[in-house]
């Protein structure tokens, strides 16, 4: 079948270009969230204001998606995923147009809020809407298929988003965002099938979540992950600046392996989850993610041992949020809208967490000991998934 044929699933008829529909919805949620790593020295520099103050738009940022994302997930669940998904995306395009016609810090700041107050909605919505449309045993190779739009946002996205905001400004990287979405907009309206509905979240189901041991050792291997990552990741740029003296190439050569290398994980991780089981898999790519952090911190000042560690770092860091997924939604099925949803929130937690602790130890000078505390978060998280092993009870 070519890729615009449908196939008849649930009683619905489902394009089966559905997935990728959804997935590149992703990389423009991605690169919208992601957006200001990639160009911190462009936005310092142009609103006038240090590089800890330009790297609070991430940290607020993340305080909105933490809380955002199981509220958003309970206060619609029962509206239909087609025009959810639809009305995110049209927001995203909308907030990052209007962010290139921002006057001043400020502004700048209360639209990002706005935008990721809506757009905290699309991640996890997409990987439930994508859970829908195929067969249980699709779910976790289609899960970990839609999240590689994350991957493709820091493979593709955030390189060129440095490369514009360089030398064209960082107004035309958030023009090309808000163009981005609008495609997408467009795309999922044409491939969603219509009339798709997820169980609604009783209040219940997060106490249900919070009694559920495994549920919360995964949340918490979550917060690790995520918190390891950007004590560094929020402030990579100007780190190899500082460090290496890195230019804008070198900087772009830097994301575009990391994300380059986390496409090629969560292609591996694609294709090994069903065989191999989501366990397995999570422990392969944690170590991958611990090995680049390490890397990276004991490399920091020679650009060549940096770019090894991040080589790495970006294998693991997508795939291992992917399996995260994936072994959520097998440790309790029925609570599945909740707990990706809760997922998504402590991913932001981590990213809040790191970003406040990056930017103490950036704004004091600590440069080389920033990286050896993003390694001892992913070193406690590669320890917990280990553990876990003992409360899955499946091996695999």
């Amino acid at each position: 079948m070519q890729p615009h044929q449908s196939l008849c699933y649930r009683g619905r008829v489902t394009s089966r270009f559905a997935p990728t529909a959804l997935m590149l919805g992703n990389i423009v949620a991605g690169c919208s969230i992601m957006a200001p790593a990639g160009m911190l020295n462009e936005l310092a520099e142009s609103l006038d204001v240090s590089i800890r103050t330009a790297g609070l738009l991430i940290t607020f940022g993340a305080v909105v998606l933490c809380v955002g994302s199981p509220m958003t997930a309970w206060l619609t669940g029962r509206i239909e995923r087609r025009s959810l998904l639809m009305a995110t995306l049209a927001v995203l395009a909308v907030t990052n147009l209007a962010s290139a016609f921002a006057p001043n810090y400020a502004t700048l700041l209360v639209i990002r809020l706005i935008m990721l107050a809506i757009g905290v909605i699309y991640t996890p919505q997409a990987a439930g809407t994508g859970a829908l449309i195929v067969p249980a045993e699709k779910r976790g190779s289609t899960i970990a298929y839609i999240f590689l739009g994350w991957s493709l946002a820091v493979a593709v996205g955030l390189p060129l988003i440095t490369f514009v905001a360089s030398r064209y400004g960082w107004q035309i990287a958030y023009i090309g965002i808000g163009a981005g979405g609008i495609v997408s907009f467009v795309l999922l309206a044409w491939q969603l099938p219509r009339n798709l509905y997820a169980a609604p979240i009783a209040l219940r189901t997060w106490i249900d979540l919070g009694r559920n041991r495994l549920i919360v050792l995964l949340l918490a291997i979550t917060v690790l992950q995520m918190s390891g990552q950007f004590t560094i990741f929020t402030f990579m740029a100007p780190l190899l600046k500082q460090l290496t003296g890195a230019g804008a190439d070198a900087i772009e050569l830097v994301f575009a392996l990391y994300g380059g290398f986390g496409f090629v994980g969560i292609l591996i991780a694609t294709r090994i989850v069903d065989a191999w089981g989501a366990y397995r898999t999570s422990v392969l790519f944690t170590s991958l993610l611990f090995a680049g952090v390490a890397g990276w911190a004991l490399g920091a000042g020679i650009y060549a041992l940096m770019v090894c560690g991040v080589v790495s770092w970006g294998l693991g860091f997508a795939s291992a949020n992917s399996m995260q997924q994936v072994r959520l939604v097998a440790a309790a099925p029925p609570l599945a809208p909740a707990s990706v949803a809760l997922n998504t929130s402590v991913l932001y937690i981590g990213q809040a967490i790191g970003s406040f602790v990056g930017g103490i130890f950036y704004a004091r000078g600590l440069l080389h000991e920033q990286g050896f505390v993003g390694a001892a978060f992913v070193a406690l998280a590669l320890a917990l998934v280990i553990a876990s092993r003992l409360k899955q009870g499946d091996a695999r």
